[in-house]
């Protein structure tokens, strides 16, 4: 099966993490599965949790993971769990197996969920595993992209692998890598679907959710108000469901990695700052399907704003999760209504980034980022403009207007 390299793969191959149990979590459909196939050699021992016989075997006697281990020849081999939340007992047994046998075993581990693994107590074997996440596509992981701007020396993949992205798919049916290789007719479905069978095989399976037709209303809207600020009274106020539930679905939401709480950025200072975070859906397309959308050219007309905000949002999510805890998304807004849309901080200097869906940046356009670097100089010196421009353009001194395919 032809399959195409993940910018993660750097990372999961790096010397330093080879002697360490790999845990590698993401969203459903983000391509996990694929990858392990890719970093698993032929002789590599799966175990599939999918798989509802070995699943249930496993879950009355974890023991067995193990007894299988060591009957294996005794060499140096790679270990693939898949799936390994529906049965946390096995960490504990990939505890024993890699304190007892020093270098003979290299496990992956994968998982769609941390929410699992936290409410039974599960062993996330301190001290001896890397974590990893994986996300939709990025930009550098399609064909015929540029360096970046916003990451510059940043140590991606560049101009080969996936189709090259065309700004309305993006936007429409996000970033997905089986997604993005099927046709239009049939993205459509698969997207829907996976709302559907998302909610049916993690949510209720798992019995994260007792209510689901209050958990489906509540998704549906906020997929609505994905990239706004959380407002939880408002919310209750229009599903029903009371504030405290609210907050136990935003954390489902988070730990299924389909959404993201962005922070606020900064103190209260000079200038008065607003803290209530964002939520952020991890991918337009599944937020689309979520909201019930019509996967239409009209949805571009009446939306293209918020989505485009949602898909830079996203962009830089993801890539400043593989970049590391040194660096941090969050967003700027004061009391008065001055607000920055994403605040990129990075190891070296904050970076002020608005989004504008117009071709032709002007200064207006920067009016909020130089307040931002005005009311922090010390920890910011440039900003820029997202935007659908041709070619990169200077706003002023410090501000600069990049085209989407730049960041």
């Amino acid at each position: 099966m032809l399959t195409y390299p993940r910018h993660l793969e750097v990372s999961l191959k790096a010397e330093s993490s080879r002697t360490k149990v790999r845990l590698l979590f993401g969203a459903r459909q983000t391509g996990k599965s694929t990858l392990l196939k890719r970093l698993a050699d032929e002789d590599a021992r799966v175990f599939n949790l999918q798989e509802r016989r070995m699943r249930l075997e496993l879950e009355r006697d974890p023991h067995i993971f193990t007894q299988i281990l060591e009957a294996e020849k005794p060499a140096t081999e790679v270990v693939c769990v898949d799936e390994i939340q529906k049965v946390p007992a096995l960490l504990d047994e990939v505890q024993y197996l890699h304190d007892s046998y020093p270098g003979r075993f290299r496990f992956i581990l994968t998982g769609s969920s941390a929410r699992k693994l936290k409410t039974s107590s599960a062993n996330l074997l301190p001290g001896r595993a890397h974590l990893f996440q994986l996300c939709p596509l990025i930009l550098p992981e399609r064909k015929e992209n540029k360096e970046s701007r916003l990451f510059p020396g940043s140590n991606w993949m560049y101009g080969h692998g996936f189709p090259e992205p065309k700004l309305d798919d993006l936007l429409l049916f996000g970033s997905l890598p089986g997604v993005t290789l099927e046709s239009e007719k049939t993205r459509i479905k698969t997207l829907e679907s996976y709302v559907e069978l998302y909610l049916e095989e993690e949510i209720r399976r798992e019995a994260l959710v007792r209510n689901m037709g209050a958990f489906q209303q509540f998704l549906e809207l906020a997929a609505v108000e994905s990239g706004n600020m959380v407002n939880l009274t408002n919310i209750s106020r229009e599903t029903g469901v009371p504030v405290a539930t609210l907050r136990t679905y935003y954390q489902i939401l988070e730990d299924t990695f389909v959404g993201y709480r962005i922070p606020a950025f900064g103190t209260p200072g000079r200038k008065r700052v607003l803290t209530t975070p964002r939520f952020l859906f991890y991918d337009n397309g599944v937020r689309n399907a979520a909201c019930r959308y019509r996967f239409s050219p009209d949805l571009l007309k009446t939306q293209m704003g918020r989505l485009f905000e949602n898909w830079v949002g996203q962009e830089l999510m993801h890539r400043t999760l593989y970049a590391g805890r040194a660096y941090r998304l969050s967003f700027w807004r004061t009391v008065h209504g001055a607000e920055v849309d994403y605040v990129l901080e990075t190891p070296v200097e904050t970076i002020p980034i608005e989004v504008k869906t117009t071709e032709s940046p002007t200064l207006g356009d920067a009016s909020h980022l130089r307040l931002f670097l005005e009311t922090y100089p010390q920890r910011s010196r440039r900003g820029f403009v997202v935007c659908r421009c041709s070619s990169p353009r200077r706003l002023a001194e410090n501000i600069e207007a990049i085209p989407w395919q730049d960041i």
